[in-house]
């Protein structure tokens, strides 16, 4: 087991490696032998203020810095996590039951978040804009925000923390990191010692390990932060938003999904069964622009369903250790219990199981099923896990209608023979993201990232992070004297 359970099950504040005080401790399990892999004894409240409180002091003296000097630490943290990509890896199987497929997926991002971040700490620009009144300059600075709360998923944790943590301070920000109860090294503290080792200055970035039982909204309500960067699932989001709005605070959300793969009648249906089997199956399907719903013209169901069953069953699942393994566990037994309701709910309501899965403590192989009556519930919310809805559809204008017809809009795909049929298609999509002939599964460090609806609000990713992370401030010079009118 990685020395990061033992070394980094502590909190990191004010440049400090701490216990926290409270009366409880977060265990750390690995899903999917159950093994006890850390405990965490939670931060208080008084230690979400010491966080905010160190970052607020520390992030003048950071925004001062010279953007070549703090592009240095970026460029460290980089080398770092290529030299210990082999420790991280076992981490991220260990912590959240990844498969070696999936770390070296989320590693290969974490690196690419982490170059366009060196150049990000270069990227704010000013500007001069002209004035109705003479002798007046007009000059906008884009500033950093101070301090930014960031609270990462379980799913994606070293990447999805990285991905807001690293261009908030890029730009000169300070933060306070709060990962998943489910992920705290690897979303959290592992974060924490990449950049204290790249040189990054006390108090900058700080990880509290904690719950909502022990703090409440205090990460959200502090006076300190200015923007909350969100990442999870809609229910909680809204929560989010509501106090954030509140409390005159920002906030970006990366929400849910229920994403739509597409497959028309002149699709390539080999090439349409991979993508979608990955989109759908991907870490276990808890990825939040998974394949929810695959969608097959009925003149190429009977074929593409086929092949699509026989793919789904030939995925190895078990050790997500196992370089063959394609299947993990899923995060924890609440999640596993929940998506055996789901299957069960399914059939219930006249859904025919073509591969149906099983459930052995977290461990949770896939089921297809077929059949939903198009008023289900189901077919409108977001499934976390390796659940695969079939749907047939009748031309495109019902293909439009169906993959539009849920409260989320975060990613999806569609398979066309003729690349502007499907650009078309795209178009009327009610979605942050959307791609032709691929998977639904993307993310690329400088394309805007986010969702429509109940998928979020904001972007990031590329200069969507200078609107994320940084606010704008007009500076005028008189040159000569003003008239006034008394």
């Amino acid at each position: 087991m990685s020395s990061y359970f033992t070394d980094l099950a502590q909190q990191y504040i004010d440049g400090a490696w701490r216990p926290g005080t409270g009366s409880w401790d977060i265990i750390d399990f690995n899903p999917y032998d159950n093994e006890k892999l850390a405990s965490i004894t939670i931060a208080t409240v008084d230690e979400v203020d010491a966080a905010y409180r160190a970052a607020e002091q520390a992030q003048k003296q950071w925004a001062a810095t010279n953007p070549y000097a703090r592009r240095a630490v970026f460029e460290k943290a980089l080398r770092l996590v290529e030299e210990r990509e082999a420790e991280i890896s076992e981490a991220i199987i260990a912590e959240l039951g990844g498969t070696r497929l999936k770390a070296a997926f989320e590693l290969h991002l974490a690196k690419e978040f982490l170059r366009e971040a060196v150049h990000l700490a270069l990227r704010p620009e000013g500007r001069i804009i002209p004035s109705p009144v003479d002798g007046k300059e007009n000059r906008v600075y884009r500033v950093p925000v101070g301090v930014v709360g960031v609270i990462s998923p379980f799913n994606f944790p070293f990447l999805l923390s990285l991905k807001s943590v690293a261009p908030a301070l890029a730009l000169g920000n300070g933060v306070v990191l709060k990962p998943h109860q489910n992920t705290p090294i690897v979303g959290g503290t592992l974060v924490a010692k990449l950049f204290e080792d790249a040189g990054l200055p006390g108090g900058l970035l700080n990880v509290v390990v904690t719950d909502i039982a022990e703090i409440g909204d205090a990460f959200l309500e502090h006076p300190v932060p200015k923007v909350i960067s969100f990442t999870g699932s809609d229910t909680v989001g809204r929560h989010v938003a509501t106090v954030c709005a509140a409390n005159f605070k920002r906030s970006v959300l990366e929400l849910g999904g229920n994403s739509a793969l597409v497959v028309l009648d002149d699709a390539d249906l080999d090439y349409a069964v991979d993508a979608a089997v990955f989109s759908r199956f991907v870490h276990q399907g808890q990825v939040c622009m998974a394949a929810n719903r695959v969608l097959v013209d009925r003149a190429v169901a009977d074929e593409f369903t086929e092949k699509f069953v026989a793919k789904v069953k030939s995925l190895k699942a078990g050790d997500p250790g196992d370089p063959a393994t394609v299947i993990g566990p899923v995060i924890n037994s609440s999640q596993a219990d929940a998506l055996t309701g789901v299957v069960e709910q399914a059939l219930a309501e006249g859904a025919t199981a073509l591969v149906r899965g099983t459930a052995t403590d977290n461990l949770v192989t896939p089921s297809v099923l077929t059949g939903l009556p198009a008023d289900s519930a189901l077919l409108k919310q977001e499934v976390f896990g390796p659940i695969a809805f079939l749907v047939t559809f009748d031309g495109e204008e019902e293909a439009v209608r169906l993959v539009n017809d849920t409260p989320y809009g975060l990613s999806g795909a569609v398979h066309t023979a003729d690349v502007e049929r499907g650009v078309a298609f795209a178009k009327r999509i009610d979605t942050g993201m959307f791609h032709v002939n691929d998977g639904t599964v993307h993310d690329e460090p400088i394309v805007p990232f986010g969702g429509e609806k109940h998928s979020g609000i904001g972007r990031l990713n590329g200069d969507t992070m200078l609107d994320a992370f940084t606010t704008q401030k007009w500076i005028s010079v008189q040159h000569g004297r003003s008239g006034f009118p008394f």
